[in-house]
Formats: C-alpha cells, structure tokens, sequence
C-alpha cells in the first residue's frame, strides 16, 4: 500500500505503528480500506425492484433476514427488511449508484453512497470467535452464524456489522470511520492472550 494510500486510510496510523509478528499468529487483524459502501432502501415484495438492483448492481439481494448475497464483486448483506448494504470494491461505488440510479428510477427507493463514512476491519484465526464473543452479545456460534451471515451488533460498545467470510473462520466488521481506531485498539489488546498479529 501506498504511503499516500495510508495516511488516509481510517487505520493508516494504527497499522503503521504496528510490525509483523515473526511468530504464527493465532489471529490476525487487518484492514481492507477503501472499499465503496452503498446503503439501499426500496421493497423487497416488489418483483421490479428486486430485478433492477440484480440488472445494475450484478448482485441478487438477500430477502432472508441477516443473510449475505454475492454477485460478481459486489456483495449484498441484509439490515432490515427494506434495507441494505452494497460492499464494493474500492472505487466501484460511483459506478454502482449510477446504474441502480438509472434502474431504479420511479420507483419507491433510495440510493446513497457512504463509503467516506466507514471501513472494514477483518479479524480471522480460530479464535476469532473468542475474540468477537468478548466484547459482543451477538451467536456467533458456527451453528446459527456461518459464512453467507450478517448481523448488526456491538462490539466493545461500537456500532458495527458482522459478516462472516469462511469457515477459518474470518470476520467482516464495518464500522463507522470514527470509531476504527478506537476498535482496532480494543481488538488488539482482547486478543494478545491469543497471540494476535496486526497485518496489512
């Protein structure tokens, strides 16, 4: 990552005071800054609605509460039962709210692109569960939360949204720029005990 790159990246201090651990880490934690954010509101009973977003976003969205859906390299997660959020890759959300822009026109819905907004902290490792569960009210347990599941929640008192990647398993949080810093810390010192590696 470029120096540029870091210094506006929401963790670009934080991971820049970090180093590598030389050691096999039980968890990592990182960040993937820059990624387009797209909150959508619209119907879901509403067949047409659900057809635009697929044509001009390539993403079905999810109907079934705090599920996930991917499609090309856009990917929807569920946070109520009329809205959502688009994750993009880093410079696509411009596209994206053009086309459901386009698409949607006419139709009871709202496009909004938050991405100066929040980022994404990943934490993976078989503890990560652990991790999570220290600071978090929210099943994680593998039995009722797996890859292809979201959840809003609190961790550590900060706003965020899970969303499980793989069975590593590894962890999705997005959460509101402001408070990544405060997170990131919070995380690295709950997880020392299982030997945490921050990593970039």
């Amino acid at each position: 990552m470029s120096e540029s790159a870091r210094r506006d990246s929401p963790l670009g201090q934080f991971l820049a005071e970090r180093r590598p651990d030389p050691e096999r880490p039980g968890l990592t934690l990182g960040e993937r800054p820059f990624m387009g954010h797209v909150n959508l509101r619209g119907n879901p009973s509403d067949p047409d609605f659900l057809e635009a977003v697929a044509s001009a976003a390539g993403v079905p969205l999810p109907v079934e509460a705090n599920t996930v859906s991917e499609g090309g390299d856009v990917c929807a997660l569920w946070l109520g039962p009329d809205e959502w959020l688009l994750l993009t890759p880093p410079g696509r959300e411009a596209e994206v709210c053009e086309a459901l822009g386009r698409s949607l026109a006419g139709t009871m819905s709202s496009v909004n692109d938050i991405s100066g907004g929040q980022t994404v902290i990943n934490v993976a490792g078989e503890r990560a569960r652990d991790l999570l569960a220290k600071g978090c009210t929210l099943d994680l347990h593998l039995r009722v939360f797996g890859p292809g599941r979201c959840g809003q929640t609190l961790v550590a008192k900060a706003a965020v949204i899970v969303r499980q990647l793989d069975d590593t398993p590894s962890f999705d949080l997005v959460v509101r720029r402001s408070f990544a810093d405060y997170l990131a810390r919070w995380l690295e010192d709950a997880g020392r005990e299982y030997g945490l590696a921050v990593v970039e």
